[in-house]
């Protein structure tokens, strides 16, 4: 009985944990950011002529779509 009751808890948190770790990531811009990072040149030409940037540029090793991350901002603003 107290096992499965530990069980129990232990579900119920990992899944209140799963969907507060999301709700963050949503909701935080800073972390969603990561999400407009690419390993390669190649990949962020790619992303920035979906989101209709001509350019990108280097951000700490990474490459992002578009001029800058201004740019980058104001053309996902338009989709």
């Amino acid at each position: 009985m107290v096992f499965s009751a530990l069980a129990i808890a232990r579900t119920t948190i990992v899944g209140i944990s799963g969907v507060v770790m999301s709700a963050l990531v949503l909701s935080n811009p800073a972390l969603a950011h990561s999400k407009g990072l690419y390993a390669t040149e190649t990949e962020a030409r790619q992303r920035a002529e979906e989101i209709g940037c001509n350019t990108v540029h280097e951000n700490n090793g990474r490459w992002m779509p578009c001029a800058d991350e201004r740019e980058l901002h104001q053309q996902l603003r338009k989709q």
